[in-house]
């Protein structure tokens, strides 16, 4: 495949009377876009939740956007990231054993904790589980 592939976390929101419709499906088959369902939740009152990774072609993704907008569903960026202070780790591991996607794995033979930032979703969970806070959330205004 030629086109540069291009990868980003957005939040979905869907109105009732849309999160029974496969609009996520439909990325993939009318926009050629890979997806990853990093965190959903439908409410009782079937209001939709969904934070979502795209994967394709920048141009792919654009459309793939005004799609969800067109019908109905409220995009925005994942406006949070999480950051390492590489000198405050101690590589104990425990925050490996907490995340959902395997953002943070043990390398056994060097006995290091590997953060891959562009595989996180910014959940937060090895911020809270870390013993040495070498762990942090930040927003697009700053660390909370």
């Amino acid at each position: 495949m030629t086109s540069k592939h291009f990868r980003k976390n957005i939040h979905l929101t869907f109105p009732p009377d849309v999160s029974g419709n496969p609009v996520v499906c439909n990325l993939t088959r009318l926009y050629d876009l890979s997806f990853n369902i990093l965190k959903a939740q439908i409410t009782p009152r079937k209001e939709g939740y969904m934070t979502l990774e795209l994967i394709g072609s920048e141009e792919n993704y654009r459309k793939g956007v005004e799609y969800l907008a067109d019908n109905g569903i409220r995009v925005a960026p994942v406006a949070q990231r999480i950051s390492r202070d590489e000198e405050s780790c101690m590589h104990c591991g425990m925050c490996t054993a907490i995340c959902p996607n395997s953002s943070l794995c043990m390398d056994r033979e060097m006995r290091v904790v590997l953060f891959d930032k562009e595989r996180c979703t910014a959940c937060g969970m090895c911020v809270r589980i870390c013993p040495v806070n070498a762990m942090s959330v930040e927003t697009e205004n700053g660390p909370w």
